[in-house]
Parts: structure tokens; sequence; C-alpha cells
């Protein structure tokens, strides 16, 4: 014998603050990533010399990621801000943003007095200058919690993965409100 009971008021709310969250989250992540692109993409040579700077990589490789990255983080960028491959795009900036927390500790843990480079410029510091290290750390690991989030609970609302119906089975956007509350089973 099964008897339905509805949802506490609690997970209902939580139901309908999720995909806006999540929504949040994608469009912070995916601006932050549009703009550090779209600030690097017009000269790729000084990208390259940022990602030289951290002496993490072989000449050759550090100017392919310095050519290439700027590309990537716009891609990446746009997909989350439509919300299109919504958990492959968030998986992908998270992991961007961690190998950036990695790369940033590494410089200081070496002792190198670098611009990170997050947002065009990059390369050895004026002998004035300081390096933000601290700051760059807390600022990329808040965006790979961002890019967690997104990746489990995507797409959030207005995203074309949804409209697309490549949510994979989860509510919609547009499925919140639209039904009764969610029934419970219990035996």
């Amino acid at each position: 014998m099964t008897s339905q009971t509805p949802a506490p008021p609690s997970s209902r709310k939580a139901a309908v603050a999720l995909p806006w969250v999540t929504t949040v989250a994608r469009l912070v992540l995916g601006v932050v990533l549009i703009m550090a692109g779209w600030l690097k993409i017009g000269n790729p040579a000084e990208s390259a010399l940022a990602v030289e700077a951290y002496q993490l990589l072989p000449k050759s490789l550090a100017t392919t990621v310095g050519y290439g990255l700027p590309i990537l983080e716009v891609v990446i960028g746009v997909l989350l801000v439509v919300g299109l491959l919504t958990r492959a795009a968030g998986l992908i900036a998270g992991l961007l943003m961690l190998a950036f927390v990695f790369g940033i500790a590494w410089a200081w843990a070496k002792g190198l007095r670098i611009d990170c480079g997050c947002f065009g410029g990059g390369g050895q510091l004026a002998a004035w200058q300081e390096p933000t290290y601290l700051v760059d750390i807390l600022r990329d690991f808040g965006l790979v919690l961002l890019g967690a989030w997104i990746v489990w609970f995507p797409p959030g609302r207005f995203a074309l993965d949804s409209a697309l119906g490549l949510a994979g089975g989860e509510r919609t956007a547009d499925d919140e409100g639209d039904e009764e509350p969610e029934m419970k089973e219990s035996y």
C-alpha cells in the first residue's frame, strides 16, 4: 500500500532555486572566461609570453598553449552563457581554473615575480610591482567551485540544452512551477 504526500515546502523552494543558482554560476564563469579570452585574443604573442613566464612548460608548448588558450576561453565561455553542452563546458572550465590555481601556486612557491596574465598582459613584474598570488588563487578557486556546481546541477534556466532536449531527463527551467509539488511515496 502506498500513500502520497506532498514534498516539504523547503525542498520545493530548493527545487525552484537550484536552476537559478546554476544560471548565475554559468553566467559568472562564462563572462569571466569570455572577458579573459577576449582581452588576450588580439595579442597572442603576449599571451604566449605570459604562459612561458610560469616556467612550467617547454617554450614550444608554452607558445602553443598561449596562442590556443584565449580561443578556448572564449568558446567555453560562450557555451556556458548560452547553456549549450553545459556539463561538459562546466567541467572544462573548472579544470581550466584548477590548472590556473596550480600554475599561480607554482609561481608563488618558486619565488617567481610574474603577473598571472589572466586578463591579458603577463610576464615578469616591474621592480615596483607586487604579485597578487593569494587574490588570484582565491578568485580562481571560487571559479573552480562554480564549475563544479555547473557540472553537478546543469543546465539551469534559459539554457539551450533544455530547449534542444539535451538536458538528459533533468527538469528544465520551464518545468519549474508548472507541475504539482513532487509526491513522495512511502511504504
